[in-house]
């Protein structure tokens, strides 16, 4: 497993998913609007894209959010918890 990878730390969130996957774009919406409101960077990365470690690891968990290079969550993203980590 990859603790820290170094494409997570491309901006304070970045959220590792895939196109067409319906939960990457619910939580996209959800880390764009807290983002926008709070004046944070933020960056998709896909998992077509990273290395094939992280592509083992992450496959089953996308979308996976990352803040500032850390996971965060995986699967959904919830509002409240993503505001505290960028808060806190």
């Amino acid at each position: 497993m990859t603790e820290n990878p170094t494409w997570a730390g491309k901006a304070r969130v970045v959220m590792l998913g895939r196109q067409g996957c319906h939960l990457c774009e619910d939580a996209w919406s959800v880390i764009t609007r807290v983002t926008d409101e709070l004046g944070v960077d933020r960056v998709e990365e896909s998992l077509d894209a990273v290395s094939a470690a992280d592509r083992e690891e992450y496959w089953d968990k996308i979308p996976v959010t990352f803040v500032d290079g850390r996971r965060h969550d995986f699967w959904r993203v919830s509002e409240g918890r993503l505001r505290s980590a960028l808060s806190g």
